[in-house]
């Protein structure tokens, strides 16, 4: 996923029992298509180079079961492991924290979110008939990833639509080309996370 052109969108499936999406560039074009099995204990994400699913280009793997602090680790065409997204446990209860980290084990990026009572509202209003029907329209969260000297890098939020389903990518600073590829599946390994927690 070198030289992509942003605003970059993901678009989650509702038509699917897996917990799958698309991500396209601001052209249309297919970067990646995630796929997630639904009830495994253990996540084992494949991320394919299109719809037709013939080539795997990268895997996300947990390295425990369903923990708060699990971490994710980013695995390549070839199974050589280039780097972790990990969720900042406790932390991350009341604000989404995650920390993407490199082949050395060094931290190179944060991401966290901006707004955590967009959330709280979010549930609130979810509990009510008829109204919870508007909340992928009212509240939308929205996640920064951040350098260690804390310069905005990619802006990722949710936009308006009924079933939640649209997010979209912004650029916001400059990254290093190797770090495209950390960046972009930390994000969508967190993005995963956060949808199934509500």
């Amino acid at each position: 996923m070198q030289n992509i052109q942003f605003p970059v969108t993901f678009q989650f499936k509702i038509s699917s029992f897996s917990n799958d999406f698309t991500a396209t560039d601001v052209n249309g074009k297919t970067i990646a298509y995630v796929k997630q099995k639904m009830f495994k204990l253990k996540e084992d994400i494949k991320i394919y180079n299109d719809e037709s699913k013939t080539k795997v280009n990268y895997n996300i793997k947990a390295d425990r079961w369903l923990d708060f602090s699990a971490a994710y680790a980013m695995y390549d065409e070839n199974g050589k492991e280039f780097g972790k997204v990990a969720r900042k446990g406790w932390r991350s209860i009341w604000k989404a924290h995650y920390n993407i980290i490199d082949e050395h084990q060094k931290l190179q990026y944060s991401i966290s979110e901006e707004n955590p009572w967009i959330k709280v509202f979010d549930s609130m209003l979810g509990e009510i008939p008829i109204l919870n029907f508007f909340t992928g329209y009212l509240f939308n969260p929205s996640y920064m990833v951040k350098d260690n000297q804390g310069k905005a890098i990619i802006k990722l939020k949710k936009t308006a639509s009924f079933f939640g389903r649209n997010f979209e990518l912004s650029k916001q600073g400059e990254m290093d080309n190797d770090d495209d590829d950390r960046i972009m599946l930390g994000l969508m390994m967190m993005i995963l996370l956060e949808r199934r927690r509500g």
